[in-house]
């Protein structure tokens, strides 16, 4: 017997993929046309994890954890998320409390919306908005290489960790989150950049862990390890 998707998507609608009901442990990246997937599926692969690539709404649903990677444009990327009704299902995901990962896109579109491009909306899972990386003098945009991460909040994806890691970055814009105290470690950029937050099953970093060496490696290992009690029962 399968579960049945109740989140206002229909089985019409979806990719005739029936799996059963068992807890896999394997990691769902969502593939939304939005970049880095391969480099995603290879930091994993190197941690002995099974993740798989794909848009199927099934797998996605009864993946141990998911991952919502992304590089690009945030409206762009709603409008691909929106496309293929993966807004919904990343949406169900979330209420059914399985563990999602965002990455540095993947972050930001977990938020309210950005001013990116004249203002889109985002996913609202969490609250805040993203905004425009401010220009100084001497401070390249877009913010691309290391940066050191202050720790805070005492997130669970930075167990193991020194105080202040290295981390890899590539961005225009960066997250104001509503709620600082889902905030788990911050960058120094010109601002103050809210780095990586996590509130109950949702984690994301505006870095990307797959490109931050023997860091990036632990914190993707930090979240592969963490189980926290959720329900495969839909919630819609």
């Amino acid at each position: 017997m399968r579960n049945e998707i109740t989140c206002g998507i229909n089985d019409a609608m979806m990719p005739h993929v029936i799996l059963e009901d068992r807890d896999e442990k394997m990691i769902a990246i969502i593939d939304y046309d939005a970049g880095n997937l391969k480099s995603v599926e290879k930091a994993f692969q190197k941690l002995g994890e099974e993740a798989v690539i794909t848009s199927d709404f099934h797998a996605i649903l009864h993946a141990d954890k998911i991952i919502l990677p992304g590089v690009g444009a945030f409206g762009t990327a709603m409008e691909q998320l929106k496309k293929r009704e993966l807004d919904r299902v990343i949406k169900e995901a979330a209420e059914r409390k399985i563990p999602l990962l965002g990455i540095c896109l993947g972050l930001q579109l977990l938020f309210d919306g950005s001013e990116e491009n004249g203002g889109a909306e985002g996913l609202g899972i969490l609250k805040g908005r993203i905004v425009k990386i401010p220009e100084a003098e001497g401070l390249k945009i877009p913010h691309v290489g290391w940066n050191l991460l202050t720790l805070q909040n005492h997130g669970r994806l930075f167990q193991k960790m020194p105080e202040q890691p290295y981390v890899y970055f590539v961005h225009s814009y960066y997250l104001k989150a509503e709620d600082e105290t889902i905030v788990k470690a911050v960058t120094e950029y010109g601002v103050t950049i809210h780095a990586a937050v996590e509130w109950e099953n949702v984690s994301a970093c505006q870095f990307h862990p797959e490109k931050s060496s023997t860091v990036g490696l632990q914190i993707l290992q930090n979240f592969c390890a963490w189980q926290p009690g959720r329900s495969r029962e839909a919630t819609a």
